[in-house]
C-alpha cells in the first residue's frame, strides 16, 4: 500500500478505470481538488502518466477518437493488450467506475492501494471485497460512493424490466 498520511486528496494519486460519465467527472473533480489522475482505464487501452493527465485533454482525444483511447500521445506508457492489468499497478486510490466484478477473487490480492471507491454498479465481488479487507484496503461502496447514479441504474432497471416507455413511471405514479 502506498501512502501518505495527510487528510484530504491533494497530491493523491488516483486511478481511474472507466472514463465515461463516472469515470470523467471523478477525475474531473479529483483534479480540481489537486489529486492526480495517474492511471486511466478503458475498454481498448490504459495509459500512465507519473504527473498526473489534465483529463479534460483526455476527454477531448477519447470525443475525438471515437471514445478509444488508443494512439493518446500525452502519456508516459500506454497498453493495448491488457488494459485491465492496470488496475494491479500502485496507487493509493483506484475507482472502478464502468465494469461490474471488475475486482475479484482473480485479482483482489494483486492490488496496491489503499481505498477502492466504486463508482461503477458491483465493480467488486463479495469474495474479491474480502480479500481487500483482510488486506486492510478499504471499500467504499458504490450505492455511497455513487449514489446518485446507482439509484438512476436501478430506475433504468426497473423501467426496462417492466418494459415501461420512459416517462410512464412518473404518470403512474402521479
Amino acid at each position: 500500500m502506498v501512502g501518505d498520511k495527510k487528510s484530504g486528496i491533494s497530491g493523491k494519486t488516483f486511478t481511474v478505470q472507466g472514463f465515461g460519465n463516472v469515470g470523467y467527472w471523478a477525475s474531473k473533480f479529483i483534479h480540481k481538488d489537486g489529486g492526480i489522475v495517474t492511471h486511466i482505464i478503458e475498454r481498448d487501452a490504459a495509459i500512465y502518466k507519473a504527473k498526473g493527465f489534465d483529463v479534460a485533454h483526455v476527454k477531448e482525444y477519447m470525443n475525438n477518437n471515437k471514445g478509444s483511447l488508443i494512439g493518446y500521445k500525452d502519456c508516459d506508457e500506454i497498453e493495448t493488450e491488457n488494459p485491465l492489468s492496470y488496475l494491479e499497478r500502485e496507487v493509493q486510490y483506484l475507482i472502478p467506475a464502468a465494469v461490474e466484478k471488475v475486482i475479484n477473487k482473480g485479482n483482489a490480492h494483486n492490488l496496491k492501494c489503499n481505498a477502492v471507491f466504486e463508482g461503477a454498479n458491483g465493480p467488486t465481488t463479495f469474495a474479491g471485497e474480502e480479500i481487500l479487507l483482510k488486506r486492510g484496503i478499504i471499500v467504499s461502496p458504490d450505492l455511497l460512493t455513487n449514489g446518485g447514479g446507482v439509484t438512476c441504474s436501478y430506475f433504468e432497471w426497473l423501467k426496462n424490466l417492466e418494459h415501461i416507455s420512459p416517462g410512464k413511471m412518473s404518470k403512474k405514479y402521479e
